[in-house]
């Protein structure tokens, strides 16, 4: 049997576990049974990919299968992986382990609340393993949908709003991107022949350049909108402001990279000549979104608003690198992609243990918690420093091999980008130690935060998976570089010849 479908039938038999369930103590449990079994699963995955590839496999694509679903379209159910989905199936695994545990008390609605978690990870699993477009985007959407129910339901503030704020947005970037799919796919066989979806036989066609300079716009703004790339990034602060906890986790930390992943697989990789021709349009953009994005975290007074303008920031160097379109570059949006999604859920679950013990996210109205809860408050610290690049965690790599590879060209526009960019990292010092500084040390600005209680085992548990994840990149990223060096390779061949 394919270990690929696993990742799909572990999320549908734990949804089935969750209903069966009456005792709702024990939701929980299956909940986190499941996703453990999911994440064991990746690890397995990675392993078996590894074994296949010290044997002299080559193939593009490993564990491929294929199974027809709707032949008058020539739609299919096609599977495979490469080194850079497992990267994102590793971190998807991580991120929602990680969740499941920052969620252990919620109450009401508690079936629904983790059913709903579920499908969303599915969603993305789903994402990260099609070959076929159609299927890709019926589980992109699988992963959006439900964003509407956990913030409109177990969000807090402006929650209606921001839950349709989100969902109208990412509607119309699917609209967008609709249209680019059903334009590729009717391009797919320019010299006769059946059209298809297959995205490993429309890379070896050419699309004519016309085709390709029309639907590109349409395909990579379309992924885009979900990569928060401006100006279509004002969904982002209000939903993860909104949403409960492990939604932003996996909201910032996972689903935002179906984004940068379908904007390089899809739009660039399969229309190559409309990417080179129209690249530095998005690169002014993606450029604004990065400097924007860091100024914007500057002015916010609201915990997790500085976090989702960070995350507007971080993801938006994601897309610029990748538009550089160049090995060191496009490797260092992959490393960003995953330092992003641990850094950012990490962050995400930090905040909502804070405030799940002060009642605010108003970083003037906290101070001196370090004396209080220093478990919680060392692992923020360590947060921060990844956010900001401190060499021996994620982000640094991440973030130096953007700059390095980005700084490759030699011509005035990019390297101006670049540099503009690189600014990015100042202004990410400037509020992380700002905000370390005010919430954590100085005097205790409430007597009430005396009483607090530090991290219980199952935020412990959440907090040091994803610490040792940032630092196991951070210290050691060859391993994870050499996993997608491969396919990126092959990619940007691709995309320069």
């Amino acid at each position: 049997m394919n270990p690929l479908l696993f990742l799909l039938i572990i999320p549908l038999l734990t949804i089935v576990g969750i209903a069966m369930v009456n005792d709702l103590a024990k939701v929980r449990w299956v909940s986190a049974i499941g996703m453990s079994a999911q994440l064991l699963i990746s690890f397995v995955l990675l392993y078996l990919f590894y074994q296949q590839r010290s044997s002299g496999n080559t193939d593009d694509m490993l564990f491929v299968s294929t199974a027809t679903w709707y032949e008058s379209f020539n739609i299919q159910l096609k599977f495979g992986v490469d080194g850079i989905s497992i990267s994102m199936i590793l971190l998807t695994s991580i991120v929602t382990f990680s969740g499941m545990f920052v969620s252990w008390q919620v109450e009401f609605l508690r079936k629904e609340f983790f059913i709903s978690l579920i499908i969303l990870a599915g969603g993305v699993f789903g994402f990260f393993i099609s070959l076929d477009l159609f299927t890709m985007f019926l589980f992109y959407e699988m992963a959006v949908i439900p964003m509407y129910l956990l913030i409109g339901i177990w969000g807090s503030g402006p929650k209606e709003y921001s839950a349709m704020k989100l969902t109208l947005m990412l509607m119309g970037g699917s609209a967008l991107l609709l249209v680019g799919l059903l334009g590729i796919y009717f391009n797919s066989a320019p010299e006769g022949g059946k059209l298809t979806f297959d995205l490993t036989e429309i890379a070896k066609v050419h699309i004519p350049l016309s085709a390709q300079l029309f639907f590109f716009p349409f395909t990579f703004i379309g992924f885009g909108v979900l990569g928060a790339l401006f100006p279509f990034h004002t969904w982002s602060p209000d939903g993860h402001a909104s949403a409960p906890t492990a939604v932003s986790m996996l909201h910032a930390g996972v689903l935002m990279k179906l984004g940068g992943y379908g904007c390089f697989r899809v739009a660039m990789y399969l229309l190559p000549e409309a990417a080179h021709s129209l690249a530095w349009i998005f690169i002014i953009l993606t450029t604004i979104s990065v400097v924007y994005g860091a100024f914007g975290a500057i002015w916010q007074k609201d915990l997790k608003y500085i976090n989702a303008y960070s995350s507007v920031s971080h993801c938006g160097l994601v897309l610029f690198a990748l538009l550089m379109m160049n090995e060191t570059a496009t490797t260092g949006a992959i490393l960003q992609m995953i330092s992003h999604g641990l850094m950012t859920a990490l962050f995400f679950a930090l905040i909502g243990m804070i405030y799940g013990r002060t009642h605010t996210r108003m970083i003037n109205e906290m101070g001196g918690l370090m004396k209080v809860i220093p478990f919680l408050s060392v692992v923020y610290v360590i947060a921060g420093l990844a956010s900001l690049g401190l060499p021996g965690l994620s982000g640094f790599v991440a973030e130096m091999t953007i700059f390095v590879g980005s700084f490759q060209h030699t011509d005035t526009f990019h390297r101006v980008a670049t540099i503009l960019a690189c600014s990015s990292i100042v202004i990410t010092a400037v509020y992380i130690l700002r905000v370390v500084g005010i919430l954590l040390l100085g005097p205790i600005k409430n007597n009430h935060y005396l009483e607090l209680q530090d991290a219980q085992w199952f935020e412990k548990l959440s907090g040091v998976t994803l610490v040792v994840s940032i630092a196991i990149i951070g210290m050691s990223p060859f391993w994870l570089s050499s996993l997608i060096r491969e396919p990126l390779n092959q990619m940007i061949n691709h995309l320069t010849n």
